[in-house]
């Protein structure tokens, strides 16, 4: 069975390749350098009338590559960041914003996105258990160890400083938020449980609870849950966006995002700073995401 999303970590689109937005502009930054992960290509969304002479707010998003241009996509499907961004400002429903988008590595995704801190809590048997599922179904190429940790660093001491330097943006908590789907979710739950002094917000779409693809025998949704339960950042400081819908990958999800649901209300959160929503019959694509993504968008960035 193909499974919507599948070869998300193995699409990748020229460097060279024109982006096209139906709203605002690109600017992209070839391979940039890391000291701590493989350099990658960044592109930034500029919303239409950009100008240095005013302050926006910043939204980092995972899987780069996936969010502009379908027709730079392997499955020619994109969020279509730039149109549902660039309506909402328009729109005044949320404040002015830009979107750094961080491609991802192929092969190197899922050790980049899987929650470090948690994975270590696993036993060594778990371990060798999640490493043979992954590399069975050919998410990695050698045995799995996460560097999620050395990734968020990338993002918070090299990326982050530098497009505080290169655009006009306003650097504080508030005003700094991350967004991804499926690992991607995963990461930037991690990120904002990591980092709760850099990002005010974070949205988790369609979030990969299981880490690999079952839920028989499987040891992740609970160390999940712990570093969860022990990790979650002040509810009072912070908004997290989950969701997921029940078709093709997404159909692992919901009881595993119930029991999330529970510990979010155990840690305080409530309607005010926390969001999770079930859209039956979606899948995991990026087509049901961009349907979508107005929603965490309007909660996280509202005026």
């Amino acid at each position: 069975m193909k499974i919507a999303g599948f070869f998300l970590l193995i699409g990748i689109v020229s460097s060279a390749q024109e982006i096209k937005v139906s709203s605002g502009r690109i600017e992209r930054f070839l391979n940039f350098k890391s000291d701590y992960v493989d350099a990658r290509n960044i592109d930034v969304w500029l919303p239409n009338g950009y100008s240095n002479k005013e302050k926006y707010a910043v939204l980092y998003m995972h899987d780069g590559q996936m969010l502009y241009d379908a027709e730079t996509s392997w499955n020619k499907q994109v969020w279509e960041v730039d149109e549902v961004a660039g309506k909402l400002i328009a729109e005044n429903k949320t404040r002015k914003f830009i979107v750094v988008g961080i491609w991802n590595n192929r092969l190197k995704r899922h050790p980049e996105y899987f929650p470090q801190k948690a994975y270590e809590k696993l036993t060594t048997e778990q371990k060798e258990f999640v490493s043979n599922q992954l590399l069975l179904k050919k998410k990695i190429d050698q045995t799995f160890h996460p560097v999620s940790d050395s990734y968020l660093k990338f993002i918070v001491t090299e990326l982050k400083p530098f497009i505080d330097r290169q655009f006009s943006t306003k650097t504080d908590r508030k005003n700094t938020f991350i967004a991804g789907s499926s690992m991607g979710g995963l990461i930037s739950m991690y990120a904002i449980c990591e980092y709760p002094d850099v990002f005010g917000g974070a949205a988790c779409l369609s979030t990969h609870w299981t880490g690999i693809y079952q839920l028989k025998n499987n040891p992740i949704p609970e160390t999940f849950y712990t570093y969860l339960k022990q990790n979650l950042p002040n509810p009072k400081k912070h908004k997290i966006y989950f969701d997921h819908g029940d078709k093709t990958l997404d159909s692992l999800y919901p009881t595993l995002q119930k029991e999330v649901d529970k510990i979010m209300k155990q840690k305080g959160f409530c309607t005010k700073n926390w969001i999770t929503k079930y859209f039956p019959g979606k899948d995991h694509s990026e087509k049901a995401w961009h349907e979508r993504f107005h929603i965490p968008l309007e909660f996280l960035l509202k005026e």
